[in-house]
């Protein structure tokens, strides 16, 4: 895997949102591309062409799971490393779906200072 510098981040809460900002961009140093929804993720992923894909498994109309199916669809995204995050009994009921569709999940609440090492050791394993 190429650098670890683009990050697609799909959450439906603006605050979460905020949060994973100021640690990815503030912190990590990384390019982020947030979306509220899968809808919207989805018609920008390709233009941005990250290199990870950071998706929140509980959303409104498109679920996390959902979103990274129709994102598999797209050539470009078929083998890009997706982590999903999500509170602790959401990752236990989905948990051989999340074996099967991504390289790991972070659980929610995450701390902000660590999650952009989080990110990379996950994206790396």
């Amino acid at each position: 895997m190429n650098e670890l510098r683009k990050i697609l981040h799909v959450e439906d809460d603006p605050d979460i949102r905020e949060i994973a900002k100021m640690a990815l961009v503030d912190f990590g140093g990384f390019e982020l591309l947030q979306c509220e929804n899968g809808e919207v993720a989805l018609a920008q992923a390709e233009s941005f062409a990250p290199d990870v894909l950071l998706l929140d498994m509980m959303m409104p109309g498109m679920t996390g799971i959902e979103t990274l199916a129709a994102l598999r669809e797209i050539e470009a995204f078929r083998n890009t490393p997706a982590i999903f995050m999500t509170a602790k009994d959401v990752a236990t009921e989905y948990e051989e779906v999340l074996k099967q569709e991504a390289v790991g999940t972070i659980q929610k609440p995450f701390d902000p200072i660590a999650l952009p090492d989080q990110i990379r050791a996950i994206a790396a394993s």
